[in-house]
């Protein structure tokens, strides 16, 4: 099994099971995993890089934020 089959079963698994994932996606779990991960993610980048990008930082994390989740 190449790389293109692993990759065309996946493609065919996300077309099969998008109404799911979408679901997943937009429930309250994963609001709270993804807020977890985010705030984890964020307070790091902030702790090594200038302050002058916390602004960004924020607002990345924010966009990512209404991605994933219910709020």
């Amino acid at each position: 099994m190449g790389i293109d089959d692993l990759v065309n079963q996946g493609k065919e698994f996300l077309d099969q099971n998008k109404d799911k994932i979408d679901d997943a996606l937009k429930s309250e779990q994963a609001e709270g995993v993804s807020d977890k991960v985010l705030d984890a993610a964020a307070d790091f980048v902030k702790k090594i890089a200038p302050d002058s990008v916390d602004e960004h930082v924020d607002g990345v994390r924010e966009h990512v934020d209404k991605a994933v989740g219910n709020e």
